[in-house]
């Protein structure tokens, strides 16, 4: 049971910002690297009969890339993930806003 641990660490590992774009590129003299959002859970049993199993999984989000020319960075957003990502708080937000409007008139 302790190597199935120690396997699930070594892949977690390797999860993350390299899973998601991959290592920092450089493109005629443009330094790109990447920035995404990940995380990951794993988990994993057994019984005094002998039986055990495990599992896990993992969610990443491409955020964008920092890009560095000569003295020059900034950041270059991923706009389809910051879509996915502020289309629902808008909509929680606006839904929270319009509740503490209507307890406001009562």
């Amino acid at each position: 049971m302790s190597n199935f641990v120690l396997d699930l660490g070594k892949q977690a590992a390797t999860l993350g910002v390299n899973a998601v774009y991959g290592e920092q590129q450089d493109v005629d003299g443009v330094r790109m690297i990447p920035v995404a959002l990940s995380w990951n859970g794993f988990g994993g049993g057994g019984d005094d009969s002998g039986n055990s199993g495990g599992g896990g999984g993992a969610y990443a989000v491409p955020l964008g890339a920092y890009i560095r020319k000569g003295d020059d960075l900034r950041f270059e957003p991923n706009v389809v993930s910051f879509l996915a990502v502020a289309i629902p708080f808008v909509w929680v937000a606006g839904r929270a806003l319009s509740r503490v409007i209507r307890a406001l008139k009562k």
